[in-house]
């Protein structure tokens, strides 16, 4: 179905989990991170385009099943659900002790999750690329046994087939550069995470079309009003605003409400970071809010509860209390 380890061997450079070191702990709380975090990036990219070449990538992407829509799954009535496969994060270390994204990605599925988003970076959130692909094999999986046994209860009482929805998946790392999106692609991704901090206008552009080439879409990530204007300069049709602060990440929901006025109706907005509770989803959802990202209020959460908080949010976002 999607390319595993077998196809992508570079795959395996990720595979180890990293403690935050002291030195990039102090850059964090001298709002330095982002920028340590790119530098990193830009170092890793190149070998990884090394062991796997960029014409051999583009050639697995060429045999990788079509994408699903992004964009539609999130434009529900009410705040959808965008549900993260997180195992540990820049700020406070490894947040999931039973991290297990296939098992996270079917309790997000069955909970009413919209769409599914998956940490790819090792370094800073121990995540992996390989992780994806695993939740696009699950949610598939799924999602056709799920097909299967509705279509055959419609056929027994005579009653209309409807499709039944299967999340799209969310590649969430920190992507400059071309071959990032064709791995995205060749791993299973139905969309990826542009953050126009760390680009410039033309990158942004460059890889917006790039994401599009390959029938994806792109969770085009802002902070601040400059980048509002500039990623609707660029042509962006689904904006992130990130109620955190990569420099010092700092979360404050207000920014999402801040920045609502500048992000035409046409586009879908998600709201990231700092969400916990139904209150914060009502909050969204009267600011006129698509969709929601949320990633560590799930995963921290008990493993038998877990299931139950995916509900109580997507409840939330469709009005209910």
């Amino acid at each position: 179905m999607f390319a595993s380890d077998t196809c992508l061997p570079y795959l395996a450079m990720s595979k180890k989990s990293y403690p935050l070191p002291p030195r990039e702990e102090r850059l964090r709380h001298q709002g330095k991170m982002l920028d340590e975090i790119m530098r990193h990036k830009r170092d890793e990219v190149p070998k990884r385009a090394a062991m796997m070449p960029l014409a051999s990538l583009r050639a697995l992407a060429e045999t990788a099943p079509a994408p699903l829509d992004f964009a539609a799954a999130l434009r529900q009535p009410g705040v959808s659900l965008i549900a993260e496969v997180k195992k540990a994060s820049p700020s406070r270390g490894l947040l999931c002790r039973d991290f297990d994204p296939a098992l996270l990605a079917s309790t997000y599925a069955r909970g009413g999750a919209a769409a599914i988003s998956v940490l790819t970076d090792a370094r800073f959130f121990q995540g992996q690329l390989e992780h994806l692909t695993t939740v696009k094999e699950m949610v598939t999986t799924e999602g056709e046994k799920r097909e299967r046994k509705e279509t055959s209860g419609a056929h027994a009482t005579n009653l209309p087939i409807y499709p039944s929805t299967t999340p799209p998946v969310l590649r969430k790392d920190f992507i400059y550069d071309p071959y990032q999106i064709v791995e995205a692609r060749v791993a299973g991704a139905d969309a990826l995470l542009l953050i126009v901090a760390v680009l410039g206008d033309n990158e942004l552009k460059r890889l917006l079309a790039e994401t599009r080439g390959y029938g994806m879409e792109a969770l085009v990530e802002v902070h601040d009003e400059a980048e509002v204007e500039r990623a609707l300069k660029a042509g962006a049709r689904v904006i992130g605003v990130n109620n955190r602060d990569l420099r010092t990440f700092a979360v404050d929901i207000a920014t999402t409400a801040r920045l609502r006025p500048l992000i035409p109706t046409e586009c879908v907005l998600v709201s990231e970071s700092g969400i916990h509770t139904p209150a914060d989803v009502r909050r969204l959802k009267d600011l006129g809010v698509d969709a929601m990202l949320v990633g560590e209020s799930l995963v921290v959460a008990r493993p038998e509860e877990r299931l139950g908080k995916v509900r109580e949010l997507v409840r939330a976002g469709k009005g209910g209390q």
